[in-house]
């Protein structure tokens, strides 16, 4: 078994245009999916049209977000361990 390059990954065009593509593959399918497949919802919001996927997006966003704020708090200097 050989050892991943640089060029194993992402480096080339091609290779991200398909990860990209087959990425917007799946995301489509999954939202015509969502438009057949019959969810037994508890809550009146899980009928929304691609309720899980919104939730998700936000839910991303928001731990970004909070991952920002808490670097400014947590944060040390650059030369913090130098001293």
């Amino acid at each position: 078994m050989r050892a991943w390059t640089e060029k194993d990954l992402l480096t080339t065009r091609r290779r991200r245009r398909r990860l990209l593509a087959g990425l917007g593959t799946v995301a489509a399918l999954t939202l015509l999916a969502d438009f057949v497949v019959h969810r037994h919802a508890d809550h009146p919001w899980e009928t929304i049209v691609d309720f899980y996927g919104i939730y998700t997006a936000a839910a991303v966003v928001v731990l970004v977000l909070a991952a920002r704020a808490l670097r400014l708090i947590l944060g040390r200097r650059e030369a913090y361990y130098d001293e």
